[in-house]
């Protein structure tokens, strides 16, 4: 185990009565191995926490590190649990014959080797994909559920695109895929006000030009997983409090699809973030963190200025009930 100590985060004002969260105490990497594969995961710990620790699984191309910017929202309230699980970040390679349901019962592996028996389960696009394949096969360790820019199938986009970016990094084109994958994660400018579009298409930008060899390989590996595997199984879903969220103007996980995945869970309530596209969470990291943040100590979601209306979708899929109470 490696552990590093960071810098305690100012918490921030109390809210009414409640009482001024505690500063997180440090943060520990923790090197374990599942099935074989080596593997990472990041715990910043809560000496005095007001809910569960907190799980955030992110993209495809996020690591154990992209949530660091929400720590000082985050990181007073409770533990956060970051991973880079098998095939991504600085993990193993993972073949693409490993499928969702293999990462999934990771994330299960992960926690009981640190000792967390139940979590807040936040899992953001390809994160998503993965939380929610750990919730209905592990379905005891999860609390509360937050999904971000989410959907229960494929996007065409992202199945049209793939082929296509495929090629491209196979061929070394670094510069051509990474004005594809910015195509294709963010929303076209005329679409609506997105807040920091220019600056997060420059930070995307820059961030797919610096990949390195194994990340390019485990990029075409991702790819050849989902096509091949699906990202979807219509399993039982666990009972418990749900929210889904995207931005407004998200043209990969549209908000009908993430209104379309809330409907298949049980009492989820659906919401879109104002002036924001499918990076939602980095565009406006400070609310997505403040809605997590509520969502996950039992504040209430509605009305929130930043937020359009709360919905609570029909528990219905279109090909009847697919989820179940545990």
């Amino acid at each position: 185990m490696r552990t590093a100590v960071i810098a305690a985060q100012a918490p921030p004002r109390a809210e009414g009565s409640r009482p001024v969260p505690s500063a997180p105490e440090r943060a520990e990497e923790r090197e374990l191995v599942f099935g074989g594969f080596r593997y990472t995961c990041r715990i910043v710990r809560q000496g005095a926490p007001q809910t569960a620790p907190l799980l955030l699984l992110g993209g495809s191309s996020q690591d154990r590190y992209s949530w660091q910017g929400h720590e000082k929202w985050l990181a007073p309230l409770c533990t956060l649990i970051t991973v880079d699980l098998p095939g991504y970040g600085s993990s193993d390679f993972l073949p693409a014959s490993y499928d969702i349901g293999f990462l999934g019962d990771a994330v299960q592996h992960m926690l009981t080797e640190i000792g967390v028996p139940e979590v807040n389960l936040f899992g953001g696009c390809f994160g998503e994909v993965v939380g929610l394949r750990f919730a209905q096969r592990h379905p005891r360790s999860v609390r509360r559920i937050v999904f971000g820019a989410a959907a229960n199938r494929l996007p065409e986009l992202y199945s049209e695109a793939v082929p296509r970016l495929t090629q491209t990094l196979e061929r070394g084109d670094i510069e051509g895929a990474a004005e594809g994958l910015v195509r294709l994660f963010m929303s076209n400018p005329e679409a609506g006000k997105v807040r920091r579009h220019a600056a997060v298409a420059r930070l995307l930008q820059r961030q797919f030009m610096n990949q390195t060899p194994d990340d390019i390989r485990k990029a075409v590996e991702h790819n050849i997983r989902l096509v091949t595997h699906g990202c979807y199984e219509p399993l039982p879903v666990p009972r418990v409090p749900t929210l889904v969220f995207t931005g407004e103007y998200d043209t990969l996980c549209t908000p009908d699809m993430g209104r379309e995945f809330a409907a298949t869970m049980p009492g989820a309530l659906f919401t879109t973030v104002k002036e924001a596209d499918h990076l939602v969470t980095v565009e406006r990291r400070e609310e997505s963190a403040d809605l997590i943040a509520r969502f996950c100590t039992d504040r209430s979601v509605e009305g929130l200025p930043y937020c359009n209306v709360l919905e609570e979708p029909a528990t219905l899929s279109p090909s009847g009930p697919i989820s179940e109470a545990y």
